[in-house]
């Protein structure tokens, strides 16, 4: 075979590349796919992080003093009255700030109604009026049991009607 007989009507032929189908392209990707999808999938499920003894004894723990259930009246804006029950939860640090406690819980009920029979129910509508009412109660109660100190408030319970 000479250079002659490749010649085809005045053009040479060139020589046929080997082309994979594109079938067999998508499947290697999809199986790339499917393979880094389902090891993502694994470390996500089944590698938790440890935890050990020594993490879990350097949590500090705090103790909850639980206070009785407070109903108030609020100050008016209208004719109508309306109420407002009240359970709080106070978070200490230790077992010896809760008995600090106890003696002064007239004090700190005191300090509590005195501040929520001023409030009106406006002072109280959505999550900033929320967030504000614990801080205030927080260093209220700080001030009632100093030289102790409350960790923070945990409503339990807050009902306006």
């Amino acid at each position: 075979m000479t250079a002659e007989a490749d010649i085809e009507g005045g053009e040479v032929a060139a020589p046929e590349k080997k082309k994979l189908p594109i079938m067999l392209i998508a499947m290697i990707a999809a199986a790339v796919v499917l393979l880094g999808g389902g090891a993502a999938a694994y470390f996500l499920l089944f590698s938790a992080p440890k935890t050990d003894e020594a993490h879990l004894a350097a949590v500090p723990q705090t103790f909850i003093f639980n206070l009785p259930t407070m109903t108030v009246n609020l100050r008016g804006e209208g004719e109508r009255e309306q109420f407002m029950k009240l359970t709080v939860a106070l978070e200490v640090a230790n077992e010896e700030v809760m008995t600090e406690i106890q003696p002064r819980m007239a004090k700190v009920v005191d300090a509590f109604q005195v501040y929520l029979r001023e409030l009106r129910k406006s002072d109280l509508e959505g999550s900033a009026g929320i967030y504000r009412l614990k801080e205030e109660l927080r260093r209220r109660v700080n001030i009632a049991i100093f030289p102790a100190q409350v960790d923070s408030i945990l409503f339990k319970e807050i009902l306006v009607q």
